[in-house]
């Protein structure tokens, strides 16, 4: 079945829309995704062949796709990985896990991480306690290893459970990267959804540190007096 789904999303590939894509993910000399290589494929038609295909693909059939040069199968790769593991048993969560993090060099866009992160690596994290394995990803000095372990929080913070994403964002206060800068505010304005008071703490702490990006997103839904309060004190 590997080769029959790459030979229907090989069949979508569209130039005009790989041009695109370069734009947008910034694959240009320079750019975070400098070097990429894309099909033209748009989400819907990523997420539809995964529906179709994840069931009948492999734990080995992953690990090769996911060293596709080809950004979309490496992204719809991901969707089945995620398919599989919410209907796995604890040992296939555990190797989809594990295939995920030895691979996480390939999950090498901020997409391709948002949209596995949280439903993997952070439910894992979560359900085993095994955050250390996220914390050896913060700092390992790779970025998308960095996004990959910010971007985990969201699964702890939608059970409630504030301790990682807080020490993870504050461990990032002080990163070069936009993207890790929109990473934490992200994971901050998501606290503040469930707990206001824990990101207004976390605010009093941290605001002279903070990038002004990351404190843009974390305030994002608070009211226009609100947000113009805090960023008057930055």
């Amino acid at each position: 079945m590997k080769d029959d789904f790459l030979k229907e999303i090989l069949g979508f590939k569209s130039i005009e829309q790989a041009k695109l894509n370069m734009r947008f993910f910034k694959t240009g000399e320079g750019g975070y995704s400098q070097n990429d290589v894309f099909l033209g494929l748009v989400s819907k038609q990523n997420r539809v062949l995964a529906k179709k295909y994840y069931k009948f693909l492999t734990l080995s059939d992953f690990e090769e796709l996911l060293q596709n040069k080809y950004h979309e199968i490496r992204m719809t790769t991901l969707f089945m990985m995620v398919l599989q593991y919410q209907k796995g048993d604890l040992e296939k969560k555990k190797n989809i896990f594990e295939i995920y993090i030895n691979n996480y060099q390939q999950i090498n866009n901020w997409d391709l991480v948002d949209n596995s992160a949280p439903h993997i690596s952070g439910d894992y994290a979560f359900n085993n306690s095994c955050e250390d394995v996220l914390w050896n990803l913060a700092r390992c000095g790779n970025l998308w290893a960095e996004r990959i372990s910010v971007v985990s929080s969201m699964y702890f913070i939608k059970k409630k459970s504030f301790d990682y994403p807080i020490e993870i964002c504050e461990y990032f206060l002080s990163h070069k990267h936009d993207l890790i800068h929109k990473a934490v505010g992200w994971m901050l304005r998501e606290i503040g959804k469930q707990d206001v008071s824990v990101l207004e703490n976390f605010l009093k702490k941290n605001i002279q540190k903070m990038p002004r990006t990351t404190l843009r997103y974390a305030i994002e839904r608070f009211e226009e007096s609100k947000r113009k309060e805090y960023l008057l004190i930055k």
